[in-house]
């Protein structure tokens, strides 16, 4: 299933999206603690605003480093474990709205990546346990101020401020996300052309580790690391994330 958010003009309803991405069923409730119920009402995508198809209630954990070839790019080797960073998640925002690129900045990265999002409670479990607490996937860009990144000594500013979290356009629950192509692209321009069978640290390995450190809510979101390619993108430019089976996630980005 594809799961999207999204409003007409009142409050965000949920919906399922057809394998066309053209048309969406609306459902009650919230399908992370409730079951999926069709309401009769249906809206053509292009006729509603879709919103980031969750915000997490806890947390968004990034994973650096998890592309040997990006880790290369940055100057190091991919690490041993997972290297993990927090996002608040007022970074989080949907498809089509704008990343802002404030004065505190003058030097911002783009990062494609595969987004997971938790759907059950959960610690302390083994990677053979993690598909029963993953309720899907989903889009994101990891942006990055690289200027803060280097200055801080550490990630919060440079990939926690608000609107920097871009995720979306809706979350796809029956994917395989071994090899997975992900392609990123900076107004039309192909940057990142990579595919998540490149990963250092799997899918399931990534969840257990982090549920070893923190206990996993239902809609926590783990950003998967980024392939090669990052680069800097200005306010007026455009980026999109693509990935095989679930679809694009679109953002602008502006100076302000």
């Amino acid at each position: 299933m594809r799961i999207a958010r999204f409003t007409t003009g009142e409050d965000p309803v949920f919906g399922l999206v057809d394998g066309a991405g053209e048309k969406i069923a609306e459902i009650t409730g919230d399908p992370l603690y409730t079951k999926i119920e069709l309401t009769g009402a249906t809206h053509l995508v292009e006729d509603v605003r879709l919103l980031a198809p969750v915000i997490p209630r806890s947390k968004v954990i990034g994973i650096g480093k998890n592309y040997a070839d990006h880790a290369k790019e940055m100057g190091g080797e991919a690490p041993a474990e997972p290297l993990m960073f927090l996002i608040p998640n007022t970074a989080v925002v949907g498809p089509g709205e704008p990343v802002v690129l404030t004065s505190l900045t003058s030097e911002v990265h783009y990062e494609g990546e595969l987004a997971v999002v938790i759907g059950r409670l959960c610690k302390d479990i083994e990677p053979e346990e993690v598909s029963k607490v993953v309720f899907g996937y989903t889009c994101a860009d990891d942006v990055t101020a690289r200027d803060l990144q280097r200055g801080d000594g550490q990630w919060a500013r440079a990939k926690g401020m608000d609107t920097f979290c871009p995720i979306g356009p809706w979350i796809e629950t029956d994917l395989d996300p071994s090899a997975l192509s992900i392609r990123t692209r900076r107004d039309g321009e192909l940057v990142q052309d990579g595919t998540t069978a490149d990963m250092v640290h799997d899918v399931a390995t990534l969840v257990s580790h982090a549920s070893k450190a923190f206990t996993l809510l239902p809609g926590d979101v783990i950003l998967t690391g980024t392939p090669a390619g990052v680069g800097p993108v200005e306010g007026g430019q455009r980026v999109e994330v693509e990935i095989e089976g679930i679809g694009t996630l679109s953002n602008p980005f502006v100076r302000r």
